[in-house]
């Protein structure tokens, strides 16, 4: 279980060491120490006693909490906590969120003016891949307990930081919530009762965009057609799950509907969503993915054989037999892969054709021709690989170089 030393987190445990006399399971805490404040050190020997004294393990782990891109103090604590869970081996990791926690999580939520995803909050059972997360007091406020520690003398630490109203979070739980509690008592059920219906909506929003993604993917890419002839909200709800799918996190709301818009328009040439580490890119009616991956500006090659298949930094080099292709003999040296620079010219029985010719005439996506890399032989343009070769020194039976981009 994730155990902070606070009042919530205190409970729990109490009641988890309970339940554990009757169950027979095992159970361990873990600690996450953020360095935030002066007294982390003594929450971490608070939490020490009480497990050595209920006979808990405990596992401390200290997190550097680094805040960059605009990013919250509290969403990156947030992130690194989880990032500790999910290094658990437990069947679940038990958290203290309760009903208080809940209605403002729904309501920082609405403020942001997060849709049904960000309505669902925090579910009672949650699996994130190898990960389950429970939260069995979400029924419970903090009110009940308060009650429940001071009842059986459970004693807890206090971050100081809970109170500072300069968060949004501390705001509405010292300036919001009372007013709301003194004239609907009964606010945070209600709530409750909203983020779970929430869920149920995001749940079927996921089932009915991966149906439309399934029947609008052709092989690794998008149907543009296909996405065009759903309702603009489907389209917004396929791209957001395959970018979910993709694992190169999400775009902004912003960025996907500017993507989505110059795709209903047909803008000329490509249009492209940007990702982390990687771009979804429209050509030619398919919308593909396309990881960004830089190729060093020379990059000599090892003697090869034919076939073979060479990794690099940014793809693969297949060698394949051909008929016709280039010399056998090349294959033992002096071959490079080089990053274009621009105006290349390679050799063709009709004259010479500049690389960016062969690479449009070849249907290579624009964001992928920018880094297609050419073969070398010592200062020579030899090939394009995957797309041609040079026609002057071809043989009947040689070699052709295919490039794989990842």
């Amino acid at each position: 279980m994730g155990l902070s030393g606070g009042v919530d987190s205190m409970v729990l445990l109490h009641l988890l060491v309970a339940a554990r006399k009757e169950r027979g399971f095992e159970l361990c805490a873990v600690h996450v120490h953020h360095g935030l404040s002066a007294e982390a050190d003594a929450w971490v020997a608070h939490c020490a006693r009480v497990c050595e004294a209920w006979q808990v393990p405990l596992r401390v782990r200290r997190v550097a909490v680094r805040v960059e891109g605009g990013q919250s103090l509290e969403a990156v604590a947030r992130r690194e906590r989880y990032r500790v869970y999910r290094e658990s081996t437990a069947d679940a990791v038990v958290l203290a969120h309760h009903q208080d926690d809940l209605a403002e999580t729904v309501l920082l939520q609405l403020l942001r003016g997060g849709g049904a995803r960000a309505l669902a909050a925090m579910p009672a059972w949650r699996q994130d891949g190898a990960l389950a997360l429970w939260r069995p007091l979400l029924a419970r406020t903090r009110d009940e307990l308060l009650a429940y520690a001071r009842e059986h003398g459970i004693g807890w630490v206090d971050d100081d930081s809970n109170l500072d109203t300069r968060w949004r979070r501390n705001l509405l739980r010292h300036r919001v919530m009372p007013g709301l509690a003194a004239a609907l008592p009964h606010y945070r059920a209600h709530l409750a009762r909203s983020a779970q219906l929430a869920a149920d909506a995001a749940a079927v929003l996921d089932e009915v965009a991966a149906a439309d993604l399934a029947a609008c993917l052709a092989g690794d890419a998008l149907s543009r057609d296909g996405l065009l002839a759903l309702s603009p909200p489907r389209q917004r709800e396929l791209l957001r799950h395959w970018c979910a799918t993709l694992g190169f996190g999400l775009p902004t709301p912003a960025a996907l509907e500017s993507f989505r818009g110059a795709l209903v328009a047909g803008h000329a040439g490509a249009v492209a969503l940007e990702l982390a580490g990687a771009s979804l890119v429209h050509y030619r009616g398919r919308i593909h993915l396309v990881r960004e991956r830089v190729l060093p500006a020379c990059q000599p090659l090892p003697a090869l054989a034919c076939p073979q298949l060479l990794r690099c930094e940014a793809g693969r080099l297949s060698i394949e037999p051909a008929s016709p292709g280039l010399p056998m003999a090349w294959l033992a040296g002096g071959l490079s892969l080089r990053a274009r620079a621009g105006g290349e010219r390679l050799a063709q029985r009709a004259g010479t054709r500049t690389v960016k010719q062969l690479l449009q005439e070849a249907g290579v996506l624009p964001r992928l021709r920018e880094r297609w890399p050419l073969l070398y032989r010592g200062e020579a343009l030899v090939a394009v690989p995957g797309v041609a070769f040079t026609q002057e020194d071809r043989v009947e039976a040689g070699w052709r170089p295919v490039w794989l981009p990842d």
